[in-house]
């Protein structure tokens, strides 16, 4: 009788452990580079000026704002913030020139650094100690909040000002993939040698930057990295337990940022990248297509954790988002794109795929009308020349292998996470 007792109460006590687990796990709750200062009491900030680049992002686990939190910190003071691209409260459209301003609250100048400025001056630094980047990334070389860090750190090099990073997480995890910049093809959405998703966080990047002399004066840089708690390359966004804040107007949810560093490719196309409705880069489209035969030849392809659905849309002026949409108030023949399993998806790899399968299928229609923003996008002029030559997805994804895996050797001595 004992033995069947233990065979039958083992499977439940299992189950019961399985659960407890699951339950501490969803309780989770990864620490902020924010969160961390916070509970040291700022110690390293005592009785300085500070300066801050900071967006709407820039919040700790309990939605405060760095700004109020470090102002009302004894000995310590705000007395300059930089404004990235989309402003210092994340409300301008992708490429409109942000406007200096002053902040109600603390009475600090805001300069912008994404308009006549892209990096601080002498001027702007005058009465700053040190410096301060806490931005939301989205882990694709071409969102360019890293390159305004790359800015910040050094002018702090240029200033002898140290700088600190408060790092936060990679929304789409440690996956590397993608084409590794051309340092000829240099420009403001890629501004380091890295692939279009560089699987690291803004600290980790910051680390790589100053030891591999990607900004000037490199060596002069006094650099801290205040790091993630509870947090791995293995992890993507809805495992961190965080709230979602849109990084951009265009940036609105997880299953879009893991398709970003793919489908940002369609920018330089004539197909709609979705922008001018409720799903930029989850809906894609042109009123030249037939939506099912598209799907039905993406699922003759080995793409892996993702799924599709045929759709119509009407793009639309968003304002705070886009103006002049393609396509705008024509009905759109689309495709629907949702992420199922992050872990199995690649999203350049996915771009590459549905760009080369859009040119074989409508050669008369579709193209890359945008040619220099596609080479800046992808990091040089390969991929272009390739599609005009009719090479295959898999030939483009494996031109660039070798160097990929170089970059890859290279960054794990910079990498703090597991």
């Amino acid at each position: 009788m004992k033995k069947y007792l233990i065979l039958i109460i083992s499977p439940i006590l299992v189950i019961l452990f399985m659960s407890c687990n699951v339950t501490n796990s969803s309780q989770i709750k990864v620490k902020t580079g924010l969160d961390v200062l916070i509970e040291d009491k700022f110690k390293i900030l005592k009785g300085m000026k500070v300066g801050i680049v900071a967006n709407h992002t820039s919040v700790d686990k309990n939605g405060k704002h760095i700004v109020d939190i470090i102002n009302n910190f004894e000995n310590t003071k705000v007395v300059a913030i930089f404004a990235p691209e989309h402003g210092f409260r994340g409300e301008a459209a992708a490429g409109k020139y942000v406007e200096d301003n002053i902040d109600p609250a603390t009475n600090a100048p805001i300069f912008s650094i994404y308009g006549k400025h892209r990096k601080p001056n002498s001027e702007m630094l005058k009465n700053v100690d040190v410096l301060i980047f806490d931005i939301q990334d989205i882990g694709s070389r071409f969102y360019t909040y890293i390159s305004t860090m790359g800015n910040i750190m050094e002018a702090g090099a240029e200033n002898d000002i140290p700088v600190i990073i408060l790092d936060r997480p990679n929304p789409i995890g440690g996956l590397v993939e993608g084409n590794v910049l051309n340092k000829n093809y240099r420009s403001f959405v890629g501004m380091f040698p890295i692939p279009i998703r560089h699987g690291m966080t803004v600290g980790e990047l910051a680390n790589m930057i100053k030891h591999e002399k990607w900004i000037n004066e490199a060596e002069k840089l006094e650099l801290k990295v205040i790091k993630l708690e509870k947090w791995n390359h293995q992890m993507y966004f809805p495992q961190t337990n965080m709230n979602w804040i849109d990084p951009s107007p265009n940036m609105r949810n997880f299953n879009e940022a893991i398709l970003y560093p793919g489908m940002c490719l369609f920018e330089a196309t004539n197909f709609s990248e979705g922008r001018g409705t409720e799903h930029p880069f989850e809906w894609v489209g042109a009123p030249f297509i037939n939506s099912k035969e598209i799907i039905k030849n993406l699922n003759k392809i080995d793409l892996k954790g993702v799924k599709f659905e045929a759709i119509t849309f009407r793009p639309k002026d968003m304002p705070g988002c886009v103006t002049n949409p393609k396509f705008e108030n024509k009905i759109v023949n689309g495709i629907s794109i949702k992420v199922t399993d992050p872990a199995k998806f690649k999203s350049v790899n996915f771009g590459v795929h549905l760009i080369a399968l859009l040119r074989d299928m409508y050669p008369n229609d579709f193209s890359i009308n945008r040619t220099n923003w596609m080479d800046k996008l992808w990091g040089n002029d390969s991929f272009r020349k390739m599609y005009n030559n009719n090479r295959s997805a898999n030939e483009i994804i494996n031109a660039y292998q070798l160097k990929l895996k170089k970059f890859i050797d290279l960054r794990k001595k910079y990498l703090f996470y597991d």
